[in-house]
């Protein structure tokens, strides 16, 4: 096995009956209704390649947001736009800063195209600290905003002074920014630095069909189209993506359900002992009153998945679980009480 990937593990995979899913911060509202027509309607010659780089999205895309389609570089879902963003910028041994704690599989990218994963705490209430990013010269800095794990964006001002401040690349991976007030995705023409992530797998509620996409200033976008692999992104999954692209009110609503429902979660989960941290996003990470992997457990054999974070550092004892629509929070609410009144 190539040295980069030693040690590489399997990433989360869990055995399936039928569980309840608030695992995977996906759209608890159902699949994309734009989306799903058009795969109800589609013809496709399924003899011929798409387009090789995805033209018809990334001109969709840069209709939304104002920007050129030249902007944008489209792929199998923002982990390939994670990939390619390596690829593209990082030589054998270069510095990487990934914040701790943050998605697991920032680590795996980095570590998979030779470069050198180098940890940078974020601050207690869970903020970046600039300078301890901009103090490692990296090449590339990658920071999630919104946080996952823990749900909190970073402020405007902090992203805007490890851009100024650093030499290097800063990918700022914005997965869940629909449910949240900032983005920097109409920026990047203003940095020479600046590579935003999006993708159609939460808010859009498109998982299935794995889609993502980069934004950059064209000079950058220019570069990676030139390393990402032709054809990545099949004839079907575009055209749905496009569809849903223009149907912007299935979003408001999706995002107008997560902001009326996830004040109610938290205050349920405090009241049964939790301590939730504050979430711009569609999920919530609370610290459990009691083991986290009796917690894990005890909801699965009652049909429903959550994500552990317990044995990770800075996440302690701490689980993750998407806001559901308001009978899927009661539900998940009314199993932990059970759970908690069989560990007492």
């Amino acid at each position: 096995m190539r040295e980069t990937a030693r040690g590489f593990e399997r990433y989360y995979n869990p055995k399936l009956n039928g569980e309840l899913r608030l695992d995977t911060n996906t759209n608890s509202m159902g699949p994309n209704p734009a989306a799903t027509r058009y795969l109800s309607e589609g013809r496709w010659s399924l003899d011929l390649y798409p387009n090789t780089y995805s033209d018809g999205l990334r001109e969709a895309l840069a209709e939304l947001y104002g920007l050129q389609a030249d902007n944008f570089i489209a792929g199998n879902g923002s982990d390939e736009m994670l990939d390619v963003t390596f690829k593209t910028f990082t030589n054998w041994g270069d510095r990487c800063a990934v914040p701790v704690p943050s998605y697991t599989l920032y680590d795996y990218f980095v570590k998979l195209n030779g470069g050198s994963a180098v940890e940078v705490d974020l601050t207690e209430d869970f903020q970046l600290d600039v300078d301890a990013i901009v103090a490692q010269k990296a090449k590339i800095a990658i920071m999630p905003s919104p946080n996952n794990p823990t749900g909190n964006s970073f402020r405007t001002k902090d992203l805007e002074e490890v851009l100024s401040r650093s030499e290097g690349i800063v990918v700022v991976d914005e997965a869940y920014a629909e449910y949240g007030t900032e983005s920097m995705i109409r920026r990047v023409e203003e940095f020479d630095n600046l590579i935003v992530l999006r993708t159609f797998s939460k808010a859009y509620a498109m998982a299935a069909l794995r889609v993502g996409y980069a934004a950059a200033n064209a000079k950058l976008a220019e570069m990676m189209m030139c390393v990402k692999i032709p054809y990545s992104l099949n004839a079907v999954s575009e055209g749905a993506a496009i569809a849903a692209v223009k149907d912007q009110d299935f979003i408001r609503r999706s995002v107008e359900a997560v902001r009326r429902e996830r004040p109610v979660l938290a205050a349920g989960l405090r009241r049964l002992g939790f301590e939730p941290f504050p979430s711009d996003s569609n999920f919530i990470m609370a610290r459990s009153p009691i083991d986290h992997a009796e917690l894990v457990s005890g909801l699965k054999e009652r049909g429903i998945l959550i994500r552990d974070f317990g044995s990770k550092r800075r996440t302690e004892n701490c689980v993750r679980t998407t806001v559901g629509t308001a009978e899927q929070n009661a539900l998940l609410l009314s199993r932990i009480e059970e759970v908690l009144s069989q560990c007492r």
